[in-house]
């Protein structure tokens, strides 16, 4: 064997590296899935925050009770 030639690890260190390798991908999918969740968990409330600050200013306005009775008569819901 020509000793300037690279090493070929076994096949049993290629299985052990590959498993690790897959453990850590599974492990920073997890992570990168929770966070994900949550994001979008805050996404949402603040989604619904701004939904009842937008109704409370259109009662406040006076516009709330015009804008439903249009939305009632263009969808057929009188």
């Amino acid at each position: 064997m020509d000793a300037r030639a690279p090493e070929v690890p076994s096949g049993d260190l290629l299985q052990s590296a590959a498993e690790n390798l897959l453990r850590e991908l599974e492990e920073h999918f997890r992570a990168l899935t929770a966070t994900l969740n949550l994001k979008m968990e805050e996404m949402g409330n603040r989604i619904e925050d701004l939904q009842k600050n937008v109704d409370d200013l259109m009662v406040q306005a006076g516009i709330e009770n015009s804008i439903k009775e249009q939305t009632n008569h263009t969808f057929g819901f009188n």
